[in-house]
């Protein structure tokens, strides 16, 4: 048995308004939590502000339809995170906090982009634990978040990538050459001599260096090995 977490904690400075869009978006689940039907519903919508309704219009009968598509669970809409907003360094903003050890990753990058466009490009980190020292039990990642929508980057995409063979540094790979006036260039076996291609010796940087190049009519050139021979 053993417990998982995904911790964050950063700050994002915002204008006032947007830290007063970002309170009404929690005052919005309270609302929703209370389950409230019809003119009830209706009216704790209202109640947000324009400013809530016209980042989050709805878009079905239910007048807080436009707001639940910033969870990935709608039947549990929950940001996941404590949220404090305090002075900025003027009267024009606030400084807002995020934070927990259970941390909604995916709504709370998707309520920064609907409600802090005047922050934006911004970006988070977040950290993924567990209890128990057991393997592949901790990761990461990062939020982007622009205007162009969100990013997600996890350190499980960054060392998959890292690794894959096209990230990986190539091992050059290195040919002895001579040119033959009748027959062009040839090319050394080691057991054979000057030959065609198919059959060159392949050396790596340091054995071409330790090599003891053979004398021959014309002058031996190191030279890349071309793509596609094994």
């Amino acid at each position: 048995m053993a417990n998982n977490y995904i911790h964050a904690a950063f700050a994002v400075t915002v204008t006032a308004s947007e830290a007063e869009l970002i309170a009404a978006a929690e005052t919005a689940l309270d609302a929703i939590e209370e389950d409230l039907q019809g003119e009830g519903r209706r009216e704790a919508y209202d109640a947000l502000g324009s400013a809530f309704a016209d980042a989050f219009p709805p878009i079905s009968d239910d007048p807080f339809s436009g707001f639940m598509p910033i969870f990935p669970d709608k039947d549990f809409p929950c940001l996941d995170a404590t949220i404090t907003i305090e002075d900025g360094q003027d009267h024009t903003t606030r400084v807002v906090t995020f934070s927990g050890d259970q941390f909604g990753i995916e709504q709370v990058a998707n309520l920064l982009f609907a409600c802090a466009k005047s922050a934006l490009p911004i970006g988070f980190e977040y950290a993924y634990t567990c209890d128990k020292l057991r393997a592949d039990e901790f990761g990461g990642g990062a939020v982007i978040i622009t205007a162009d929508g969100v990013e997600y980057h996890s350190t499980h995409t960054i060392v998959r990538e890292a690794l894959s063979e096209e990230s990986l540094p190539k091992c050059t790979r290195l040919i002895l050459t001579i040119r033959d006036p009748e027959h062009g260039l040839l090319f050394w076996n080691t057991d054979t001599g000057f030959g065609d291609l198919a059959s060159a010796t392949l050396f790596t940087e340091q054995e071409a260096a330790d090599f003891d190049v053979p004398i021959a009519f014309d002058e031996p050139e190191w030279l890349a090995c071309p793509a596609g021979v094994p």
